[in-house]
């Protein structure tokens, strides 16, 4: 499996392209920018890739604002994405509201976005997806955002797991459909058990492993709580 990681938009997400070397067939998880996405197209025309899916965890702005871009130059990709977002996902345009930036900031950042193109498919918890000689098993883990969901490959044992957990910490739970209890839910029950050997490609921040954020994440040891957060 060939990953590769494009840090985008002004929230420093991490877009990635994923590949299998035999096939060379290939998805791109989470396309946050259109500047990053017209640089993922190029790459795939550069090598050859054939490019089957823009793969969403879910459709918060930072993880979706290069959908169109990138559709327009890979229509044969279908987006993905679980239907408990697809409200979300067409809100596109009006996302950086939520975040409490002024309208007049959004050109200057680049959050100006035209309505996104439609879906062509849905997620469903437990389905495997394949991307050549990949198979990525779909998990729903809502709580960061409601159709959140992670892609797990076992025999890579690698997993994509958006912005539910990171380096040190978690998602956040404070935008439109977050639930801190239900991300502590799909953590400790969703994630956990995949095994402390598997690499967690995160959506923001440097990647980790399942048994380093079972021993040293704060909101998993224990040592750090939603009360703290009053």
């Amino acid at each position: 499996m060939i990953v590769q990681t494009f840090v985008v938009s002004p929230f420093q997400q991490n877009s990635r392209l994923v590949v299998c070397e035999r096939t060379r067939r290939a998805m791109v998880i989470d396309p946050g920018d259109a500047a990053g996405a017209r640089r993922v197209a190029a790459i795939v025309d550069r090598h050859g890739f054939d490019l089957q899916a823009i793969a969403l965890t879910h459709a918060h702005t930072d993880h979706i604002g290069g959908v169109g871009e990138l559709k327009k130059l890979k229509p044969e990709a279908e987006i993905i994405l679980h239907p408990a977002d697809e409200a979300m996902y067409h809100a596109l345009p009006e996302q950086p509201a939520w975040l409490g930036i002024p309208r007049s900031e959004w050109p200057r950042l680049g959050l100006v976005y035209d309505a996104p193109p439609p879906l062509d498919r849905h997620w469903h918890d437990g389905e495997i997806y394949a991307v050549g000689d990949l198979r990525f098993e779909v998990l729903h883990t809502p709580g960061h955002a409601p159709g959140h969901v992670v892609l797990f490959e076992p025999e890579e044992r690698t997993l994509f797991g958006g912005d539910c957990l990171f380096a040190g910490s978690i998602g956040r739970t404070d935008l439109p459909g977050g639930s801190f209890e239900e991300l502590m839910e799909s953590i400790h029950h969703r994630i956990l058990p995949l095994g402390d050997d598997v690499v967690v490609y995160v959506g923001h921040g440097p990647d980790t492993t399942i048994g380093q954020e079972r021993r040293m994440n704060p909101f998993l040891t224990g040592a750090f709580s939603i009360q703290d957060l009053g």
